[in-house]
């Protein structure tokens, strides 16, 4: 585990040839399996967190509005809940720029405060986490470079401050609901009773709206999704024709999903270097993305139920497309 200490700031996470060789193994994982898959987790590499920050300015894509403006309002009334020391943790930090909301609500409230963003793309994470130290001079930041369940192992070894762990975004539904519910139960054991945990939702609407969110008349949430084969190439030395794969997403109504897919449009052969084998295509065959579930207020309630969680307070945006959700540890 590399660490990297400075005042106010320390980094901890994988060394760059393991996040390779990670990465790696996933994708020879994922284009060996029927059908073809890969990680949603790998969108984020530096390029593809910018392309990200750009889908999150269009305006059909309602999901960092809707959840900005309930922080907007709210974020005194969260700050107001805590007393004393508190940890605010954030998985999928990103550029961090919803979280400056509640950021400014603590420090206006206490003397200092410890923010611990969680990151699988470190040079983000750090650009990110020096902006807030320049803006914040109250601000300590212990930055981890790592996944979801690299961040759980981070947390069981804090010091037994307060705790608020953010995840906004309505990342959660990049998770299938039982992994779901079985990560926020993991991550209950990571806490201590009083901790919270805040919670971005999307709810479950008309496909159009959906669909639309997911792809954008302008191609940028289609390059985002070919950024994966972009960085294939990058990094593992493999020959993709990224203009041959075709961005595709549907709305599964049934299960309440939007599935993202990347669609040869040809037949093709695909020589993956670093990995040392070919992956053939069919015209019209997928590879699979990424899920995007979307929940209905009483699968929220059984999701925290079946995690162990109490839903203290749940705030909709003006549309009623979103919903915050505060959950206490009993």
């Amino acid at each position: 585990m590399a660490i990297e200490s400075q005042e106010r700031f320390t980094l901890v996470g994988l060394p760059a040839e393991d996040r390779l060789a990670d990465f790696a193994r996933d994708v020879a994982a994922g284009l060996t399996a029927s059908p073809k898959r890969l990680s949603c987790r790998y969108f984020y590499d530096r390029l593809g967190s910018r392309l990200f920050e750009a889908i999150c300015e269009l305006p059909e894509y309602y999901l960092p509005r809707a959840e900005t403006g309930i922080l907007q309002d709210r974020a005194s009334e969260i700050a107001a809940l805590f007393h004393g020391a508190t940890d605010l943790v954030e998985l999928g930090s990103g550029n961090a720029a919803k979280t400056r909301l509640l950021i400014d609500a603590f420090l206006r409230r206490h003397l200092k405060l410890r923010y611990i963003p969680l990151d699988i793309c470190q040079s983000v994470l750090e650009e990110s986490s020096h902006g807030l130290l320049r803006t914040y001079s109250r601000l300590e930041i212990l930055a981890i470079a790592g996944d979801y369940y690299e961040g759980l192992e981070h947390l069981r070894s804090l010091a037994a401050s307060r705790k608020l762990v953010l995840w906004l975004g309505s990342n959660i539904g990049n998770l299938e609901r039982t992994e779901a519910a079985s990560f926020l139960a993991r991550l209950r054991t990571s806490l201590a009773p009083g901790d919270r945990l805040l919670i971005g939702i999307d709810l479950r609407k008309e496909r159009s709206a959906l669909e639309a969110a997911y792809d954008d008349p302008c191609g940028v949430t289609a390059a985002f999704n070919r950024n994966l084969l972009v960085r294939a190439n990058s990094e593992l030395g493999s020959n993709f024709d990224v203009r041959s794969f075709e961005h595709r997403a549907v709305y599964n109504e049934e299960v309440g999903r939007v599935e993202m897919y990347l669609v040869s449009t040809r037949p093709q052969c695909v020589y993956l270097d670093r990995l040392g084998f070919e992956v053939q295509f069919g015209a019209g065959e997928a590879i699979h993305t990424e899920n995007s579930y979307k929940y209905s207020p009483t699968e929220i309630e059984s999701l925290a139920a079946d995690a162990g969680l109490r839903t203290e307070q749940a705030w909709l945006d003006a549309d009623s497309s979103f919903r915050l959700n505060l959950f206490g540890v009993p």
